[in-house]
């Protein structure tokens, strides 16, 4: 089975979202609340993801799927960083996103 069969589809929509540096797409699959840590600090979505995703043209690589599709382990790539293996968890609520947690694995 491949990773992407494995992922919840929710969080599959978020990763091709992510990886497609698509702002609205992304946006499209969080709650109007959702809410997110980094490294186990609490950040405001919409700052973070202008800062580690869209300026900086973040991209996912996903290894391994853990807990039915809402957790996984990735390849983490953008240029403010370079890469990192990274841990992501999501919380999901009626169809959509309504918190991630990230940090380095």
């Amino acid at each position: 089975m491949s990773v992407q069969q494995q992922l919840d589809p929710i969080v599959q929509e978020f990763v091709d979202a992510l990886n497609a540096n698509d702002r609205d797409r992304f946006h499209s699959v969080l709650t109007e609340d959702a809410t997110m840590s980094d490294d186990g600090v609490e950040r405001d979505v919409e700052q973070w993801t202008d800062s580690e995703v869209f300026a900086s043209n973040g991209r996912m690589q996903v290894e391994t799927v853990i807990d039915g599709g809402i957790e996984l382990l990735a390849d983490y790539t953008n240029s403010r960083w370079g890469s990192m293996r990274t841990s992501w968890r999501f919380t999901v609520r009626d169809g959509k996103i309504s918190r991630f947690e990230t940090g380095q694995a």
